[in-house]
C-alpha cells in the first residue's frame, strides 16, 4: 500500500447545462387582493380604542353613581337625625306638665274637687264645685327635667310676656279685646319627605 493520500470529496465536474436563476413566486391579483391592508389594521385599532374609551366612561359612571349614592346615605343620615331632635321636642312639649304650665299661664286653675259622670248610667260621681284656684297643683311631684329652659308657648291675656320666637308682646294684651292665642304655625315643622 502506498501511502497516497485520498481525497474524500470527489470533484465536481462542470457541466455542460447552462446555470438557472433562482425561482421567484409571483402572486396574482386574487391573491394581492386577499391580503391585509393596512385600513383593516386601523379599523381594528380604532375599534379597540372605542372599546378602551366607553370602558373607560361607564368606569366613570359607575364611580359618579357610588359618590351619589354615599352623598344621599349622608343626607339621609342627616335628616333622620333631624327628624328625631324634632319628635323629642314634639314630646317635650305636649308633655302633661307643659300642657299644665301653659294652662296655667293662660288663666287657668286647677280644680281640687273633680267630678266624674258615668256615662252608661249618667250617675255624677263626687260633689261638684266651682274651682276656686286655691289648689296648688302647679307644683309636679316629679318635675320633668326636659322643660327646664323651653319658653311657654302661651301668654295670659293681659300680660306683655313676649312669645318664645318673637320679641313682640305677647299673643293677647290687655287693651285688645282679643282672647284668641296666635302662636306659630311652623314652630314644629317637620321635615318634608317626598
Amino acid at each position: 500500500m502506498s501511502n497516497a493520500a485520498i481525497d474524500p470529496i470527489p470533484q465536481r465536474r462542470p457541466s455542460a447545462e447552462p446555470r438557472r436563476a433562482p425561482v421567484e413566486i409571483v402572486t396574482s391579483r386574487a391573491q394581492r387582493r386577499a391580503r391585509p391592508k393596512i385600513a383593516y389594521a386601523l379599523v381594528a385599532t380604532a375599534a379597540l380604542f372605542v372599546l378602551l374609551l366607553t370602558q373607560l366612561a361607564i368606569s366613570i359612571a359607575l364611580s359618579d353613581g357610588a359618590y351619589t349614592i354615599s352623598d344621599l346615605q349622608a343626607e339621609k343620615t342627616e335628616l333622620t337625625r333631624d327628624q328625631q331632635k324634632y319628635s323629642e321636642q314634639l314630646d317635650v312639649l305636649s308633655s302633661p306638665q307643659n300642657l299644665a304650665n301653659n294652662a296655667e299661664q293662660l288663666g287657668m286653675v286647677r280644680n281640687s274637687n273633680p267630678v266624674y259622670l258615668d256615662p252608661t248610667t249618667g250617675a255624677v260621681h263626687g260633689d261638684p264645685a266651682p274651682a276656686d284656684g286655691t289648689a296648688d297643683g302647679t307644683d309636679n311631684l316629679i318635675p320633668n327635667t326636659l322643660l327646664d329652659g323651653v319658653p311657654l308657648a302661651t301668654a295670659a291675656p293681659g300680660t306683655d310676656a313676649p312669645a318664645p320666637d318673637s320679641g313682640e308682646a305677647g299673643a293677647a294684651t290687655a287693651g285688645s279685646g282679643d282672647t284668641s292665642v296666635a302662636s306659630d304655625p311652623d314652630q314644629l315643622a317637620a321635615p318634608r319627605t317626598r
